[in-house]
């Protein structure tokens, strides 16, 4: 669903977290959902295809996204952002990804950032849930 959803964007576009760790790995914690990382524009357009009213400047202490929303029609919801920061050593950094991988799922593909730039991010955000998530990929 993601796929076909997304097939439209301008910009490259990356699944994050522990689905793409499942995505690499086969193996993680639940996937409670699935963090889908595009530029402002296309996250604008991918909610409001799949009928989501977008967000926008959405934050917390540790990230923020310029465009942000919940699509919760597919088995597993799908957090699309756009725009997206993360406090790194007290300073706002933008998340920029310079690797894509294509995995096929369920006939169609979807894209993931290799692995070891896939362990850096998630060292980045430093949240216990990250370094689980980067020690499954490292070990």
């Amino acid at each position: 669903m993601v796929a076909q959803a997304a097939a439209g964007s301008a910009d490259d576009w990356w699944i994050i977290g522990s689905a793409a760790v499942a995505l690499h790995c086969g193996r993680t914690e639940q996937v409670k959902d699935v963090d889908l990382l595009m530029s402002a524009r296309d996250a604008d357009r991918f909610l409001r295809c799949v009928g989501v009213e977008p967000r926008r400047g959405t934050r917390d202490d540790r990230f923020r996204s310029v465009v942000f929303g919940t699509w919760v029609q597919p088995p597993v919801s799908v957090e699309a952002f756009g725009g997206f920061e993360v406090v790194i050593d007290g300073m706002w950094c933008e998340v920029t990804l310079t690797t894509r991988e294509s995995v096929t799922i369920g006939g169609a593909k979807v894209y993931v950032p290799k692995r070891e730039e896939l362990v850096r991010l998630l060292r980045a955000f430093g949240r216990p849930k990250d370094l689980n998530r980067a020690k499954l990929l490292s070990g």
